[in-house]
């Protein structure tokens, strides 16, 4: 059977306090929606819709590069009403609904489901809960087989004491819900069409209703307010700290990593409390990571320390490197095996050669330097010019005095020195010495200005 997947997301979550439609607040540095359309994406759904509603066009922009068909609700009249409105672009097949705000739904809790859905049959999956106080009850006939859903206002008190409750996750055909969702009614003190209806419809026709639950309940919260948004950002955080822990990398304290992307790490990675990762990052193997470092969209090669409070982004580090701390390496960075980054350094659209040395307080960008060269304290490239960019060459072995401003487009040769203080704005021949500043002038038993007082 073809697969269809339908994504409601057309809830304003007002209890958010955002003007942002509340699918698209983030988790994990991407939106709630995104984690459910990745989910079904690995269930290899031939159609995936999403029905949207209030902020609708914010949510479309948002997922523009997703293969998603979109569904306008325009009212919000019940979950019920919300599948309705993609029902013309179902298949024949299979289809399964799930929430845009249900952001840890796993893979195999959906497969599970989904395989025990036929034409005689429907699937539903349910939670047991130690507390269900304000979830759907699910009922069950002296066979065991559920038969109904209640909510907690109507249930008896019985009924209150069942533990088992709705996650609002099912799966059935296509024949089936287009038979059901005609039929549903708004009948009930909300004026709603609940999705929830089609549970007695099923048991009715005789239909079986198989029932799945996840490995966690956590899978299936959902999130209506910050504190469960925070409550699941922690767990899902949680998730890739084992997963990384499983893999041998040591985590100083699992609680205090965030992760917004794909970290890759190899073998004996040590990350200390504090750090983020964002895009897809890749450690090599014997990395350090310092506390509190940002590394996004970078590839970072073996036996590199990273040391505290660094900023990487869209930077390669071949391997051997010492980076920080305080260090910020941007876009367009390439460190060659051995190359050191120091404390307070910038760098952006810079090639840095083989254990060559940026050490102190500089800034380094749109240049290359060659091996072994030595950036001294201070020095700053002038590669901008308030219109255009211009490149800075420096050549194997070449030292650069502390304090130095190199005006590009300019080239200091293999084995020449800069002097400190220099404003370097003519190219440096090799193995020469070049030094531009003022004469020093002292003048003995200098007398300094007093400060006139008034009397």
């Amino acid at each position: 059977m073809t697969l269809d997947v339908v994504i409601l997301a057309a809830g304003q979550g007002t209890r958010m306090r955002s003007t942002l439609p509340k699918v698209l607040h983030r988790l994990a540095g991407k939106p709630m929606v995104r984690h459910v359309l990745d989910t079904a994406r690995q269930l290899e759904a031939d159609r995936l819709h999403v029905v949207v509603g209030h902020g609708a066009e914010r949510v479309r922009q948002a997922l523009d590069d997703t293969p998603a068909r979109f569904a306008l609700q325009a009212e919000q009249k019940g979950t019920g009403h919300a599948v309705a409105q993609a029902l013309e672009g179902l298949g024949d097949g299979k289809v399964l609904v799930l929430y845009g705000d249900v952001p840890l739904i796993r893979r195999d809790t959906l497969a599970t489901l989904l395989s025990r859905v036929d034409e005689a049959c429907m699937g539903l999956l349910t939670v047991t809960l130690d507390d269900p106080t304000g979830y759907g009850r699910i009922v069950r006939n002296a066979a065991g087989e559920a038969v109904a859903i209640v909510e907690q206002k109507d249930a008896s008190e019985s009924e209150l004491a069942i533990r088992e409750c709705n996650t609002g996750i099912m799966a059935m055909t296509a024949q089936q819900l287009r038979r059901w969702l005609p039929r549903l009614s708004a009948d009930n003190a909300q004026g709603e069409y609940y999705l929830t209806d089609v549970i007695a419809m099923a048991a009715a026709e005789g239909v079986d209703i198989a029932t799945a639950q996840p490995a966690d309940p956590l899978e299936v919260e959902g999130v209506n307010n910050r504190q469960q948004m925070a409550r699941l950002e922690r767990a899902y955080q949680a998730r890739i700290a084992e997963a990384l822990m499983r893999e041998g990398v040591a985590l100083l304290d699992p609680a205090r990593l965030d992760v917004r992307g794909r970290l890759t790490c190899s073998h004996d990675v040590d990350i200390d409390v504090g750090c983020v990762f964002e895009g897809e990052v890749e450690l090599g193997e014997g990395v350090r990571i310092g506390p509190h470092c940002v590394i996004r969209d970078s590839r970072i090669g073996a036996e590199t320390v990273i040391e505290a409070h660094s900023v990487i982004e869209g930077a390669v580090a071949a391997g051997l490197n010492r980076i920080g701390p305080f260090a910020r390496l941007r876009p367009g960075t390439r460190l060659a095996p051995g190359a050191r980054v120091g404390n307070f350094v910038e760098t952006k659209n810079a090639e840095v050669g083989e254990g060559s040395k940026i050490n102190h307080l500089s800034y380094v960008g749109d240049a290359r330097l060659g091996r072994d060269v030595n950036v001294g304290a201070g020095t700053i490239t002038c590669n901008y010019d308030g219109a255009n960019k211009h490149r800075t060459d420096i050549g194997d072995g070449a030292f650069i005095g502390s304090n130095t401003a190199l005006v590009a487009p300019v080239s200091v040769g293999r084995g020449a020195t800069v002097g400190a203080g220099s404003t370097i704005s003519k190219d440096v021949a090799d193995n020469a010495l070049a030094v531009s500043r003022g004469r020093q002038v002292s003048k003995p038993d200098w007398a300094r200005p007093a400060k006139i007082r008034d009397h």
